[in-house]
């Protein structure tokens, strides 16, 4: 058989197959409904597909950000604090300073807006790593959350907390903020594939320097992806907030992680320009089916972890070989 190099023509295209932005994830997802539906009566239930989406809603917008973040060939380690300080400005200024409560919504946003704004423009003008600006910029969010509140904040309005209500499709109750969720990545996905701008967030991920000389303006569209990213943080700050029902400051820690998980697993590429804001949905949704599984079979929730890990490790490791398959 005739080889091109170390691997195979077969091999290379089955890898670059797999590594596909929708085909890996999508497997994944529908191998992992298989095992669970065997396993327990209880998983294959609206009520229960229903609670995996209303589980995973917060993560799934936050890793929209992040989807954009990391077409460019960044990362946003700040997302998750950035997140938890909208909603405690959103909640404690409704509760305890009496703003009227829409009013608190839009400033809670705009303050996450503000700090992916920063983020973007210590990127662009100061040509600092994304990953170090993020970093940065999360210790900040983390410090500012509890100067501002120590305590979770109770008591909230009505419409700090209706994206969490729910309405019956058929006997299955579904959450408005699933609903917004699914929406905003339609709008994301119709975004990155019919608009110019779209087109420039992979070509910017891609390579940089090219997209300069093809008259993109690069620092522009990496400072409106980061400021974007900020918005997205603030709209799941309120999806946390309708679906815990406390402005929590302890929340967010973990969903940098998490959302960065969801990316990987949903097929886009860490190093830029190669993905799609609908394999990070089947990422969030293959996390959320894997917990939602695994607590029903009885494993103890770190084996949740411990899977995860593995499959962010062999989602990454397609990635590689599909780079080398294509060289």
């Amino acid at each position: 058989m005739t080889t091109t190099g170390p691997m195979s023509t077969a091999s290379r295209r089955f890898i670059s197959f797999l590594a596909a932005p929708a085909v890996s994830p999508l497997i994944a997802l529908v191998i992992a409904v298989i095992i669970f539906a065997t396993q327990s009566d209880r998983f294959l239930t609206g009520r229960n597909f229903s609670l995996i989406v209303q589980q995973v809603m917060v993560v799934g917008t936050l890793a929209i950000g992040q989807t954009l973040i990391i077409l460019t060939a960044g990362i946003d380690l700040s997302n998750g604090l950035i997140s938890a300080l909208g909603g405690v400005v959103m909640t404690k200024l409704a509760v305890a300073s009496g703003v009227n409560p829409v009013l608190a919504i839009l400033i809670g946003i705009l303050v996450c807006t503000a700090f992916g704004a920063v983020n973007g423009l210590l990127i662009t003008r100061l040509n600092l790593p994304p990953f170090i600006v993020t970093l940065g910029t999360l210790n900040i969010a983390f410090a500012l959350v509890r100067i501002y509140s120590t305590q979770s904040i109770t008591g909230l309005p009505d419409v700090q907390t209706s994206l969490g209500e729910t309405f019956l499709l058929g006997t299955t109750a579904i959450s408005y903020g699933s609903i917004l969720m699914f929406i905003l990545y339609l709008i994301t996905w119709y975004m990155l594939q019919n608009t110019a701008f779209g087109r420039h967030i992979y070509a910017v991920g891609n390579d940089p320097e090219a997209a300069r000389l093809t008259g993109i303006p690069v620092n522009r569209v990496l400072l409106t992806v980061y400021t974007l990213a900020g918005a997205t943080y603030g709209i799941g700050a309120l999806m946390l907030i309708a679906r815990t029902g406390v402005g929590d400051p302890q929340a967010g820690q973990d969903a940098n992680l998490e959302s960065i998980t969801a990316v990987v697993l949903g097929g886009t590429s860490l190093f830029g320009g190669r993905g799609n804001v609908m394999g990070t949905l089947l990422g969030v949704l293959i996390v959320g089916v894997f917990r939602n599984g695994l607590q029903l079979t009885g494993v103890p929730s770190i084996y949740q972890v411990l899977i995860t890990g593995i499959l962010v490790i062999l989602a990454v490791a397609i990635d590689q070989l599909s780079r080398k398959a294509r060289a």
